[in-house]
Parts: C-alpha cells; sequence; structure tokens
C-alpha cells in the first residue's frame, strides 16, 4: 500500500494571517465530499463573528459615506480579484435593489470589467493603476471610496486610497488582516479577522464570505440612511422582470392599504415607477 507522504508545515513567519495554513484542514484532501464540507462549514462559523468585531468602524464608515452621499457624491469600491469582484457584485445590486441610478455607487476593479470572469491577477502590483482607473470615472474630494483588501497589502488598492486621500475623499478598506498596510492609509480602516483559510491562501472563501457581508451591510445601511427604503421594504424599487413586480405591487397593497387589481392598475399607470405609483 502506498502511504501517503506527510505534510510540510510551512512557516507562517512574517506572513499575513490569510497566508497561515490551517492546521485544522491539513489532511482535508483525505475527506470525502460531506466531510470536506462539513470541515468548510465548521470554519464558517467563525465568520460572522469577526464581522461582528468590526462593526463599530463598519457603523462609522456608513455614517461617512451617507454625508458624501448625501451631498451629491458618489461611492466607489475598488479592488483586485476576488476583492474587485465583490465590490462590482455589490455595486450592481444597488439599481434594482433600491432604484439608484448605476453612477451612484461604482465597482472599480484591477484589470477593468473583464477581471470579472477572467483572473488578471498582475494587474493588482501596479500602485499606479488604481488612482488612474479612479480619475477614468472623474473620482473627486465629493466621493467615498472603499478600498477592498483581503490581505491588507495589495498595491492597487493602497494606491487608489492615497490618491483620494490627498484629494480630499473619505476613504475606508476593508481587510482580514489587522496592522496591514492598507489599515495604515484608510481614514477607518474595518478588520475582519477570519484567520487561516481552509485552502491556504484561497481568500475568496473565509475572508471573501467576511467582505460580502461587510459590503452588504455598507450598501444597504448606507441607502436606508438616505431614505431608499420604508420600514423594511424596498419602495424605490424598479420593476424590471415579472418577480419586481409582484414585489412592487405588494408593497403598494401594503402601503396603501389597496387591492391587488387597484395596485396593479397603478403601478401600470406609473409605468412600473413604484416611488411615482406611491406619491400619487
Amino acid at each position: 500500500m502506498t502511504m501517503k507522504p506527510e505534510l510540510k508545515v510551512l512557516s507562517d513567519e512574517m506572513l499575513p494571517v490569510t497566508e497561515w495554513e490551517n492546521p485544522r484542514t491539513r489532511e482535508i484532501d483525505a475527506l470525502d465530499a460531506l466531510g470536506i464540507v462539513r470541515l468548510m462549514n465548521a470554519e464558517d462559523r467563525n465568520v460572522a463573528a469577526a464581522v461582528e468585531r468590526a462593526l463599530p468602524d463598519v457603523g462609522r464608515a456608513i455614517e461617512e459615506i451617507t454625508k458624501r452621499l448625501q451631498a451629491g457624491g458618489r461611492l466607489f469600491y475598488i479592488g483586485t480579484g476576488t476583492s474587485g469582484r465583490l465590490g462590482v457584485l455589490d455595486a450592481a445590486e444597488c439599481p434594482p435593489t433600491f432604484g439608484v441610478t448605476p453612477d451612484m455607487v461604482r465597482g472599480v476593479i484591477a484589470g477593468g470589467y473583464e477581471a470579472c470572469y477572467k483572473a488578471v491577477e498582475a494587474s493588482e502590483d501596479d500602485a499606479e493603476a488604481g488612482a488612474r482607473d479612479l480619475a477614468s470615472w472623474r473620482f473627486s474630494k465629493r466621493d467615498a471610496l472603499v478600498g477592498i483588501a483581503a490581505s491588507g497589502r495589495t498595491p492597487y488598492t493602497i494606491g487608489a486610497i492615497e490618491h483620494a486621500n490627498k484629494i480630499g475623499a473619505f476613504t475606508a478598506c476593508v481587510t482580514c488582516v489587522p496592522d496591514s498596510e492598507i489599515t495604515g492609509v484608510a481614514q477607518i480602516p474595518i478588520v475582519a479577522v477570519t484567520g487561516a483559510e481552509v485552502i491556504t491562501g484561497s481568500t475568496r472563501l473565509k475572508a471573501g464570505t467576511a467582505q460580502k457581508m461587510i459590503l452588504n451591510m455598507i450598501s444597504t445601511a448606507t441607502m436606508i440612511r438616505l431614505g431608499y427604503t420604508r420600514g423594511n421594504r424596498m419602495t424605490h424599487v424598479r420593476a424590471g422582470n415579472v418577480k419586481l413586480k409582484e414585489r412592487a405591487t405588494r408593497i403598494l397593497m401594503a402601503e396603501r392599504d389597496i387591492d391587488t387589481a387597484t395596485a396593479t392598475a397603478m403601478l401600470d399607470e406609473a409605468n412600473g415607477d413604484l416611488q411615482r405609483a406611491l406619491s400619487e
């Protein structure tokens, strides 16, 4: 019988925590599918607790972002790889959910939108590219920038934050490594320490989950603070498909205390604009 060679433990010295080897998953390749996912699920239980510890800084960042948007500024996310893709995803969800223009929340990713579906990882090493990409969107001191970098050491994202600071914009970062380089440049660093990954260095896992949770909070709480909901209802939702039209109809029924037929007619008359139907 062929014996499986023992894994050599790589040194964690001087590495960010996101690059550490996880002692609990060193034999993960010896498990069946159910064993693997149980182990992953056990690791994921730590993510919400890590995010909870960062909540005071998340709240502070949201208040500052809200001020910028109230004054006519915009929210930008910027990052590379998985971090950049998560920012693009969260930005893309804001118009259909809250009825805002695509210009209000922008996701910028190193390598351009091709990097959303194709790895362009070398682009993350260009410290000047982040500033250039922001300039292409006319980023100004009125705006807010959230840099997303699991390891906290990505030159592209750090360079973008430094540029934003120089021109007087608000800056925050979302990272999973305490005392990393990006925490030293962002005005409000948001740090969710999720620890070593199930697969060493694969920050699309626990770190990515934590980042997604935090971005959900940033965009959702900001839009609530700006008045894009009534209670927990999407009163600015754009009824762009059957599901959303049904949701808009239910919201209109509840807000105006009317029946389905009346709500449907009102929504049709408003060309699917729920906010207009609510105001009539």
